[in-house]
C-alpha cells in the first residue's frame, strides 16, 4: 500500500461493490441502448461480437481501474498519484484522474436530462398523460416534453436532487443502500415483465432475434457499435468504477468481482431485450425503431396489451432506478475528492456539487427549447458535451490507463493488487498492454471518423497490426517505460 494512503471506508462486502458497480453499468445504455443496437445490428450476431468485446477490452481495462482505486485508496486524482509515485513515476500522471473525474461530471451534466425523461414518461404513464393512436402522437408527446423549459428542467432537477441526497448519506448509507434494493427490484421487475412475455405471443421471436447468431447480419458498422458499446456500458474512463475501487476491501478478489459486475450488466442488458422485443413483435412492431423505441414505440405497444398501464409503470420505474444507479455513480468521484482535499464533510461536498451541475445541467437542457438556437460549429452546448466525453475524453483516458499500467508502472505493484496466478497475470498484462489500447484506438478512430474499418476486409490487418505491436512492445518494453516515466 502507498505511504500516503488514509484510512478509507469500505463496502460491507463485496456485493456492494458489485451492486454499485453494476448499478453504474446498468443504465439506460444497457436497457436504452443495447436493445435498439441490437434492433439495428443483427440481432444475435451483434451480442456474440458484444460478448467478445466485453472479455477482450471491457474486463481488462475493468480490472486495471480497480486496482488503481483499491491501491490509491482515493479520487481517480489522489489514486493514480500515489500509485505513480509508489512506482517513483512522475506525478504528472495523475491528469489522468483530473480527465477521469471532469469525464463523469460532464457526462452526468446531460445525463441527468436524459434521465428526466424517463422520470417524466413514469408520470405520464401513472396520469395517463401518454395516451396516443399512432407514432405521430407519441412523436408529438416526446418534443413536447422537450420543448417546454419548465417541464424538462422540473425533471432534470429532481433526479438532481436524489442523486445528491443519496451520496450525501455516504458510501454504506447512502450508495450501498439504495443500490442494495434498487439493484434487485430493477431485476424482479425484469422479471415480471419477461414473466408477461413469455404469454405474449411475441416471446419466440424475440429469443430467436437475440440469440440466432446469423453473422451474415452482422455489418462491419455493427461489430464497431459493439466494440463502443462494450466499453462504455460498463462506465470505463469516467471516474466511477475507479472510485468505487477505492472503497473495496483487500480480501475481495478483483478478478472475481470484475467478472461478476460485467456478467450482471451483460445479463441486465439481455434480460431488457427480452423483456422488450416481446412487446414489440406481439404488437406488429419493429426492431429497429432506434432511440425512439423506448419513448415512441412501446408506449403504444403498452396501450394495446391487457394490463398495458401496470406493466408500462413497472417498466418506467426501472428505468428509472437504472437512470438514478448510474448517475450516483458518476458524482462520486467528485465528491471523494472534495471530502478528501477540501476538508469538508460529505453532504456539504455532495450538494456544493449538486449546484453546479444543476447550473451546467440547466445549459444543456435548454439545449432541447430555449437556447435551440444556441450552437457552436454546428453543435448544442448538450451535443458538445457528449461529443467530448464520448468521442475524445473515454477513449484518451481509457488508452492512457491501460498503458499506464502495462508499460509505465512497476509490475509488482499490480501483480500484488490483483493476485493473479502467474499464467493470468501474463495473460492480463499481454491484454492491457496490446489488444485493449488497439481495442480503444478502433474505436477512437471511428468516432471521429478518421477511417472506416471494413471488418471482412482489414481483419487480417488488424491481426498483423496486433502481431507487429506486440513483438515491438515486448523488445523495446523497457526502454518505453523508461521514455514515458520520464
Amino acid at each position: 500500500m502507498t505511504t500516503e494512503q488514509q484510512p478509507r471506508v469500505q463496502w460491507l462486502g463485496r456485493w456492494g461493490f458489485v451492486l454499485a458497480a453494476t448499478g453504474s453499468a446498468v443504465g439506460l445504455g444497457n436497457i436504452w441502448k443495447f436493445p435498439y443496437m441490437t434492433g439495428e445490428y443483427g440481432g444475435g450476431a451483434f451480442v456474440l461480437v458484444y460478448l467478445v468485446c466485453i472479455l477482450a477490452v471491457g474486463v481488462p481495462v475493468m480490472m486495471t481501474e480497480i486496482a488503481f482505486g483499491r491501491r490509491g485508496r482515493g479520487s481517480p486524482i489522489d489514486a493514480v498519484r500515489r500509485v505513480v509515485t509508489e512506482s517513483g513515476r512522475s506525478s504528472a500522471w495523475s491528469i489522468l484522474g483530473w480527465m477521469a473525474m471532469l469525464c463523469g461530471f460532464m457526462i452526468l451534466s446531460f445525463y441527468v436530462v436524459v434521465a428526466g425523461w424517463s422520470f417524466s414518461y413514469l408520470w405520464k404513464m401513472l396520469s395517463g398523460g401518454l395516451n396516443g393512436s399512432g407514432v405521430d402522437d407519441m412523436v408529438a408527446i416526446f418534443v413536447a416534453n422537450n420543448e417546454n423549459p419548465f417541464n424538462l428542467g422540473f425533471w432534470s432537477t429532481l433526479v438532481t436532487l436524489a442523486t445528491m441526497l443519496i451520496v450525501g448519506k455516504g458510501v454504506q448509507a447512502g450508495i450501498e443502500k439504495s443500490v442494495s434494493w434498487m439493484m434487485p427490484g430493477m431485476v424482479v421487475m425484469l422479471l415480471i415483465l419477461i414473466g408477461y412475455g413469455v404469454f405474449s405471443g411475441g416471446f419466440g421471436e424475440a429469443w430467436r432475434f437475440l440469440f440466432s447468431f446469423k453473422t451474415g447480419s452482422l455489418s462491419s458498422e455493427g461489430m464497431l457499435a459493439a466494440l463502443g458499446h462494450a466499453f462504455f456500458t460498463l462506465s470505463l474512463a469516467s471516474g466511477a468504477i475507479l472510485t468505487y475501487g477505492s472503497y473495496l476491501p483487500v480480501r475481495s478478489s478483483i478478478a472475481r468481482t470484475t467478472f461478476g459486475v460485467a456478467i450482471a450488466d451483460t445479463l441486465v442488458a439481455l434480460m431488457a431485450g427480452l423483456a422488450i422485443f416481446p412487446v414489440i413483435f406481439a404488437n406488429g412492431m419493429s426492431p429497429e425503431g432506434g432511440p425512439g423505441l423506448l419513448f415512441m414505440s412501446l408506449p403504444l405497444a403498452f396501450q394495446a396489451m391487457p394490463l398495458g398501464t401496470l406493466f408500462g409503470i413497472l417498466f418506467f420505474v426501472m428505468l428509472s432506478m437504472a437512470a438514478l444507479t448510474s448517475s450516483i455513480s458518476m458524482v462520486e468521484a467528485t465528491v471523494s475528492w472534495l471530502v478528501d482535499n477540501k476538508g469538508i464533510t460529505r453532504r456539504t461536498a455532495a450538494w456544493g456539487t449538486g449546484i453546479v451541475l444543476w447550473l451546467v445541467s440547466t445549459l444543456a437542457m435548454l439545449s432541447f427549447n430555449l437556447g435551440a438556437d444556441w450552437t457552436l460549429a454546428g453543435r448544442h452546448f448538450f451535443d458538445w458535451l457528449d461529443y467530448l466525453t464520448s468521442r475524445w475524453m473515454m477513449p484518451l483516458g481509457g488508452l492512457g490507463m491501460v498503458l499506464l499500467a502495462g508499460f509505465v508502472l512497476k509490475s509488482e505493484s499490480f501483480r500484488e493488487e490483483l493476485g493473479l496466478a502467474p499464467y493470468w497475470h501474463a495473460l492480463w498484462l499481454f491484454m492491457v498492454r496490446y489488444v485493449s489500447p488497439l481495442g480503444i484506438l478502433v474505436i477512437f478512430v471511428d468516432a471521429l471518423g478518421i477511417a472506416r474499418l471494413e471488418f471482412g476486409v482489414h481483419w487480417p490487418w488488424l491481426l498483423a497490426v496486433l502481431a507487429v505491436i506486440t513483438l515491438i512492445g515486448e523488445l523495446l518494453s523497457p526502454r518505453l517505460r523508461r521514455t514515458l516515466a520520464s
